[in-house]
């Protein structure tokens, strides 16, 4: 889950010489053997987190949690700056695209210990936390998926119903359905359809598909579905791979297909996109665009949006046969220099217990990894008239969708730092991938191929 939008970290290469060096052996100030310090960047999350916090307390006499949340770019950099300088959090919480970088610079506390079981969580969120030497890192926290959301004005505007966005199908070559459902959402400053005469590309009014940028090396609310559902997969393995696949040639047509829609006019360019002030839930707001890809933690934005009568369904039919849609979950983890040692991992072994998840998922923010958790989440959203089918559907019927990964590789942030610009080159191109195959021969010369 991502809230405050695209990775914002601290070089990792400053971290790595900074830890080498022995510089992360310093104590926080003012610290108690008392306290518990815990680190989330989810402002919506925190009063969850607080009301976990106190149930905590009453039963860990002699403990307090004391809690800081900041913004997503915020976040990552004084993490960064704090395990540094020695002043790092006993717990924070962790995101699987930063897991495998913490876990190669050796940051993080084993879990093994606490007791948790794989299927106590929704299936395939425990597993991911597992680093390449079998310890566990980090206890399931959340979870979630992407679906396609919606304004059934525009839809029923266009001609389109729940059931036909609900079963849309798409192929590299011309679409399918969905690019049909895109076109026909799209619409011109002059009143004609993405899939009329006469439609004028260059003067879209409203595009049929928000973007939410290049989507760096991961995709995960643009291209990542259609890739999966295509039979592409990030890497060599399932996890912990060592080389990457971002020149396949199913994937070079996915992304060409999909960047492509800019071009045609279907999909808000670049020049419109802005990451801090003009995401895809603002442009769905705002009316500049009809539908967007977007994840289980944006729904109660969407929700929320005047003017707006949201509705979600689930990803297109691949060439496979299948859908797809990415499984993200968050976890909780112990740095390696925490100060409260033993405190920190009582308080995650209770972050991770039906008692906090099930407090969290009454909240209606987040969808908790223990199935108790994420029944009372639901519960919760659909007291606010939310229904959260097409994001728990992939999880708990797989027979409905295929769930995958974010990809978890050895040098994550070096990933990020080449694949945000290549990405971004092909999403401003209009889906021009000639820069791809260099790419991908650094990433892997980095991993050691």
């Amino acid at each position: 889950m991502r809230v405050g939008l695209r990775r914002g970290a601290a070089s990792a290469g400053a971290l790595a010489l900074a830890l080498v060096s022995g510089c992360a052996g310093g104590s926080v100030p003012g610290a108690s053997s008392r306290t518990v310090s815990y680190w989330l960047w989810d402002a919506n999350q925190l009063p969850a987190y607080q009301a976990c916090a106190r149930g905590f307390e009453q039963d860990n006499p002699g403990l307090d949690v004391r809690i800081t949340q900041m913004g997503w770019d915020d976040y990552w950099t004084k993490l960064t700056a704090s395990l540094i300088a020695g002043t790092q959090p006993d717990v924070f919480t962790d995101h699987i695209s930063k897991f495998g970088q913490l876990a190669e610079l050796k940051v993080l506390e084993p879990l093994d210990g606490l007791g948790l079981k794989d299927d106590a969580y929704q299936p395939g969120l425990a597993a991911n936390w597992t680093g390449q030497d079998g310890h566990r890192y980090g206890a399931p926290k959340d979870w979630d998926t992407v679906a396609l959301v919606y304004d059934t004005k525009r839809a029923k505007a266009a001609g389109l119903d729940a059931d036909q966005l609900e079963n849309l199908s798409w192929n590299p070559k011309d679409g399918g359905t969905f690019e049909k459902a895109i076109a026909r959402l799209t619409v011109d400053e002059n009143g004609r359809r993405g899939d009329e005469p006469g439609f004028d590309r260059s003067h879209v009014k409203v595009y049929g598909l928000a973007s939410n940028g290049g989507g760096d090396g991961d995709g995960q609310t643009q291209w990542s579905t259609f890739a999966a559902s295509a039979g592409w997969t990030y890497t060599d393995k399932k996890r912990w791979g060592t080389a990457y696949r971002y020149d396949s040639a199913t994937f070079t047509s996915v992304v060409s297909w999909y960047f492509g829609l800019v071009k045609k006019g279907y999909m808000v360019p670049i020049s419109a996109f802005n990451s801090q002030s003009n995401p895809a839930n603002v442009q769905v707001a705002s009316g500049q665009a009809a539908a967007a890809f977007d994840g289980a933690w944006m729904i109660s934005t969407y929700a929320g949006m005047k003017g707006v009568d949201a509705a979600t369904a689930r990803t297109p039919t691949g060439p496979t046969g299948e859908r797809a849609t990415m499984l993200n979950g968050l976890a909780d983890s112990v740095t390696r220099n925490a100060r409260n040692k033993a405190g920190a991992l009582t308080w995650v072994r209770y972050l991770a217990s039906d008692d906090c998840q099930k407090k969290v998922g009454s909240y209606g923010i987040v969808l908790p990894a223990t199935p108790a958790g994420t029944d009372a989440a639901v519960a919760a959203y659909r007291k606010k008239g939310v229904d959260m089918s097409a994001f728990t559907e992939p999880v708990t019927d797989p027979a409905d969708s295929t769930t995958f990964s974010f990809p978890i590789t050895d040098h994550s942030a070096d990933v990020f730092a080449l694949m945000h610009p290549a990405m971004q080159d092909v999403y401003a191109s209009g889906g021009s991938v000639a820069g791809l195959s260099s790419t991908n021969r650094q990433i892997n010369l980095i991993l050691g191929q």
